[in-house]
């Protein structure tokens, strides 16, 4: 018995050690195998292997760069907020985290179980977004909590960065700046024209967990916006704005608009509207509220009554930039460029006399000069000073369509100025085959014609400053955010208008004009002031409804500021005999000299001779007025450069229609769905 139990034992050693010897063979073979693949084909499996594996990234966002005024002060620029994300399948670890985890956000963020629950409910997700844009101060009490013991069971909760565009100083420059809607995209102003490159490109971080199960990151680094030095003076800005703000508080009217410029560069000092808004808040009911009146009942409850569209309406009217935008009959300002035109042509020494007496016959119409008893003999200066249409209308003939026609082209009207905003019109002007007799003699003075405040500006500035028309601009520098220059953006003469004697002439003219003519409410004690003041009646004629205006300079014997106000249908009983647009110039003259460290000068307007009074608009045509067909050949010369230049269709008002750049429907309610939603969060 003994015999045959060790017989079988030896027999099953024998097949264990071949069964062993076998399975070493095999694995020797396995391992030659795994060596020869690994040693052939180890990198493309590799990389097999690693795509198969989990990976996370997170986008870091860039900050777009700032806007600054000439001085550096910061007029919009972008603040680090963070969103609050958490990781249910993190949090749902364990019962411990979870409560822990619950509690924690209860007690820092003010979230309830119920919206912690529900948001936990994807078990797998590794990122829920609770809440969004939270402040640093907001933040920081979480933060130091999880430094504490205490938060050694909560898990799964992060901040995400990201940007918020701030607007420091409120409505300021509004119309100027502009603002951002969601996705960093810029509405209007420099925001929208210098958009691009203001933003810059996100970053990214890259998580992937290797061959170890080591979770390993890599970060491409976001590249932030350049920041723009603007041209605006915040200062002199605020200076033009209490000034428009302190009128609209006493007396009103539809818009009062203000432009400031450096004649010796095209440089934009100063941009105001009166119905400016909050940048940080542009969607809010406070935007267009004054677009309604409380005689028609509450003005909030008309808001809320408006529909999506007409909500939207209301707004790109809130935000639309009057100076650039809107086109108008200039008025009498536009005698300036009339003279300046017909003494560089030569159809003007300079020592002509005219006579006026109230009114003058052409072709079939007798027009009427704004003095109906007529200002009799003129010079030329004192054509100007005494805006007087008839001389005005006799110059115009001695020039003749053809030159008319050529100096209007010279001076930028009918055109853009290419100022870098968006929105710009171009006006309407009549072409030379257009210009026939009454055509000619109203286009003269300023009427039958519309500009913008940007064209008119820009073309005064050229008549003072020597004959140099400078490309009109908002920015000076584009810089990175550690300072260095991208773009040094020079002054630039695009042409010459007229010549230094010619210039020299019309700054003597229009220093008269103030001195001794309808702008004698200009002076200001210790300045030389020269400037022209205008008064049109708004289409249709005889609607008592019109636009004052003044433009001028100071000092006189060296131009270092142009100053140009519009009111448009001021509250006053008699809106024709105002003068009000020469009352708010002066007004901006005198503390805008001063900050502006221009001295006073030696001399000053020195008034000689009886006053003249403010310049009064009244009915210039015998009978009905021609409008209608003025309208239609504006029209129709409109339409032939269609190809040419964006125009714009005139309106009842005599006003122009073409847009500035606008939001949709879906961006307002996306926007306003935003802020409800951040301020409900907050």
């Amino acid at each position: 018995m003994a015999k045959k139990r060790k017989r079988f034992l030896v027999r099953m050693q024998k097949k264990y050690a071949g069964i062993a010897l076998l399975l070493t063979i095999a694995l020797i073979g396995l391992i030659i195998r795994i060596w020869y693949i690994n040693d052939k084909d180890g990198k493309r499996y590799e990389k097999i292997v690693l795509a198969q594996q989990s990976y996370d990234s997170i986008e870091i966002p860039y900050r777009r760069g700032d806007i600054l005024d000439r001085n550096g002060t910061q007029l919009a620029t972008s603040e680090k907020v963070y969103n609050l994300i958490i990781e249910p399948k993190n949090i749902l670890q364990s019962d411990k985290v979870k409560e822990a985890t619950i509690a924690a956000l209860t007690k820092y963020f003010g979230l309830t179980e119920a919206e912690i629950e529900e948001a936990l409910t994807d078990s797998s997700s590794l990122y829920k977004k609770m809440l969004k844009k939270l402040t640093y101060d907001q933040v920081k009490p979480f933060n130091d909590f999880l430094a504490t013991k205490d938060a050694k069971n909560v898990k799964g909760v992060w901040f995400e960065d990201e940007y918020q565009r701030y607007y420091p100083y409120g409505s300021l420059a509004c119309h100027a700046i502009g603002f951002t809607v969601s996705g960093n995209v810029g509405q209007g102003g420099m925001e929208g024209y210098y958009s691009d490159e203001l933003n810059g490109v996100n970053g990214r971080e890259y998580g992937y967990l290797t061959q170890d199960m080591t979770l390993e990151r890599t970060t491409k680094a976001p590249v932030n916006g350049y920041n723009i030095i603007s041209t605006i003076d915040a200062n002199a800005q605020s200076i033009v704005e209490k000034k428009i703000n302190a009128f609209m508080t006493e007396t009103g009217a539809k818009n009062v608009s203000a432009l400031v410029m450096d004649p010796n560069s095209g440089e934009v000092l100063a941009m105001a509207n009166s119905n400016s808004f909050d940048l940080n808040e542009p969607y809010e009911d406070s935007a267009i509220a004054y677009q309604f009146s409380s005689e028609d009942g509450d003005v909030s409850a008309q808001i809320k009554a408006l529909s999506e569209e007409e909500r939207l309406d209301c707004l790109n009217k809130a935000w639309r930039n009057f100076i650039i935008s809107d086109g108008f009959e200039p008025g009498s300002t536009y005698k300036t460029f009339t003279i300046s035109g017909a003494l560089e042509d030569g159809a003007l020494k300079g020592d002509e006399v005219f006579f006026c007496g109230g009114q003058l016959d052409v072709a079939d119409w007798t027009i009427k000069c704004h003095n109906h008893a007529g200002h009799g003999q003129v010079s030329v200066e004192q054509a100007l000073m005494q805006s007087c249409n008839v001389a005005l209308m006799q110059i115009a003939e001695k020039e003749g369509r053809t030159s008319f026609a050529k100096y209007q082209n010279v001076f930028g009207f009918g055109k853009t100025t290419n100022i870098d905003l968006y929105g710009e019109a171009s006006g309407l002007v009549y072409s030379e085959d257009k210009l026939n007799p009454v055509e000619l003699a109203t286009s003269s003075f300023g009427q039958g014609l519309t500009v913008t405040m940007m064209q008119v500006g820009t073309a005064f500035c050229s008549v003072i400053n020597g004959g140099n028309y400078y490309e009109p601009h908002m920015v000076k520098q584009i810089v990175d955010e550690n300072g260095g220059v991208i773009n040094n953006i020079e002054p630039t003469v695009l042409r010459k208008t007229i010549s230094s004697e010619t210039s020299a002439f019309m700054r003597n003219a229009l220093q008269e004009v103030v001195s001794n003519g309808t702008a004698r409410k200009a002076q200001v004690d210790g300045y030389t002031i020269g400037g022209k003041t205008g008064t049109a009646e708004k289409l249709p004629r005889g609607n008592g409804k019109y636009l004052l205006s003044f433009i001028g300079f100071a000092p006189v014997e060296n131009p270092q500021v142009v100053v140009y106000v519009t009111v448009d249908e001021p509250n006053v009983e008699d809106q024709a005999n105002s003068g009000l647009g020469t009352i708010i110039a002066q007004s901006i003259f005198q503390e805008l000299l001063p900050y502006m460290n221009i001295y006073q000068s030696e001399t000053e307007n020195k008034s000689e001779g009886p006053d003249v009074g403010d310049q009064v608009a009244t009915p210039i045509f015998e009978g009905d007025a021609p409008t209608e067909q003025l309208s239609e050949d504006l029209q129709s010369s409109t339409e032939e450069g269609a190809s040419e230049t964006t125009t714009e269709t005139a309106t009842q008002e005599g006003e122009t229609t073409e847009a500035s750049t606008e939001i949709t429907t879906q961006a307002v309610t996306e926007a306003t769905t935003e802020a409800t939603t951040a301020a409900q969060q907050q």
